[in-house]
């Protein structure tokens, strides 16, 4: 009988499979659905279409992640308390204290974090979209550099995913649905991320400004459903080996997904200015009215959210003063003291910010009073709040020797609000909302480096 044919996958010597033929087989044999290449019909995908989102991106997301390890470096993790990502290593390195001046520095550069960060999801959304059969390409890999490549894009797929959704999720302080603490997993989550995203521009930036040279934005904006037109076969695998007929134009996709941007926009910037467009940001999980008054500015976290027992912030309320002096002083002995008033911004970091008028005494002041000179000196400052995640902060020698740091009693003429600190709250110029601490009990000054 004639023997039975061997070579259906190709042999090498000794009987065994080349990779080569493996290979071959494997791209000849895909598995059904979205594997196979006429399982993707969309008309509109291409090099060039791709391209234009990915220019969106390669523009957005770098000002993202600046902004967002600024915000990092705004904390002063360095001080005592303030790191909320204690096993970072390596990655939570900084390069400068934070400063005081422009006062309304990180309410520009978190509101730019967050609302850059809204406004681009349709974007990534669509760029996802238009990229979505390289996610099924078949055989995975067929040379080192391509599984390199291919690694680079899951990370970056699953880390703008995970940064984009728990960013969202911190916005509406949706905290309970974290398995894990929210500020370490965003900060891996980013560094994961911007690496993901390095590789992949490096790979990718040739083929993204070819993929824009081939076609006239100008002219694609021009032409309607009627004069769409398939992109030419690419050699990357965007472009539909079967297109079906188109049901959008490029020009009406593109309109789609900037006008979905500018919506989003729209409804979340008004959280970063004070005045009527306040009222717009419906985005905006802190609400945009609180009522007539004073003290008619947002809240994030309520008195009651936070374990304030009433009775301790009433008439029987001491700040303990701590340093070679120690004193206690109630609320009468901080309205005896030299008052001043500043107008400072409060911003936090799921976005929202505002200006108002704060009185109250200088830490610089009170750091006298405890004995220590300013300039060389650091305070510890605590709360009534019952085990909040930030219940207490340090503050810089910087920030308290800025006059212009203050422990507020009053705001725009009145008293604090049981809500926003009453008795007494810090306000430092240019800090994260959450150093500018509520319901203070106690001020412990130190020398710097103590």
């Amino acid at each position: 009988m004639p023997e039975e044919p061997r070579a259906r996958l190709g042999h090498e010597h000794g009987g065994h499979p080349s990779p080569r033929s493996i290979g071959s087989w494997l791209r000849a044999h895909p598995p059904p659905g979205p594997f196979r290449p006429d399982f993707w019909r969309s008309p509109l995908r291409g090099p060039w279409l791709t391209s234009v989102f990915g220019v969106v991106l390669l523009i957005g997301i770098p000002i993202i992640a600046v902004t967002g390890l600024l915000s990092y470096a705004a904390y002063n993790p360095w001080l005592p308390g303030n790191d909320t990502t204690p096993e970072r290593g390596l990655l939570g390195f900084y390069f400068f204290d934070w400063p005081t001046r422009p006062a309304w520095l990180y309410r520009v550069t978190q509101g730019a974090h967050v609302i850059l960060g809204l406004t681009l999801i349709p974007v990534l959304l669509a760029k996802l979209w238009s990229v979505i059969p390289k996610l099924f390409t078949w055989p995975p890999a067929r040379s080192v550099a391509q599984a390199v490549e291919r690694a680079s894009l899951l990370l970056l797929v699953g880390g703008a995913v995970f940064e984009f959704v728990t960013g969202v999720l911190n916005i509406q302080l949706f905290y309970t649905v974290f398995p894990f603490s929210f500020y370490p997993a965003h900060l891996y989550g980013a560094w994961i991320f911007i690496a993901a995203f390095a590789v992949h521009v490096a790979f990718k930036l040739p083929r993204m400004v070819g993929g824009l040279r081939s076609r006239s934005l100008r002219r694609e904006l021009r032409t309607d459903l009627g004069g769409t037109r398939q992109e030419p076969p690419d050699p990357y695998g965007l472009v539909a080996t079967r297109p079906a007929e188109p049901t959008i134009s490029r020009r009406g996709l593109l309109g789609f997904v900037g006008g979905g941007s500018l919506l989003i926009f729209g409804l979340s910037v008004g959280q970063t200015l004070d005045g009527p467009l306040r009222r717009t940001a419906l985005l905006s999980p802190h609400g945009r009215v609180y009522g007539p008054g004073p003290n008619d500015f947002q809240v994030n976290k309520s008195a009651a959210a936070m374990g304030v027992d009433p009775a301790g912030a009433g008439p029987g309320w001491r700040l303990d003063l701590v340093g070679p002096r120690r004193l206690r002083l109630s609320r009468a002995d901080l309205l005896a003291m030299p008052l001043y008033t500043y107008a400072l911004p409060i911003a936090c970091v799921e976005g929202w910010s505002t200006q108002q008028t704060w009185t109250g005494v200088r830490l610089t002041d009170l750091a006298r009073l405890a004995g220590l000179t300013p300039g060389l000196t650091e305070v510890f400052v605590e709360s009534l709040e019952r085990g909040g995640a930030f219940s207490e902060a340090s503050l810089s020698a910087r920030q308290v020797a800025d006059p212009r740091s203050l422990l507020a009693l009053r705001v725009n003429g009145a008293d604090l609000s049981f809500d926003h600190g009453y008795p007494a709250r810090i306000i430092v110029p240019n800090a994260p909302g959450v150093h500018n601490t509520k319901w203070v009990r106690r001020l412990s000054f130190r020398h710097t480096g103590m």
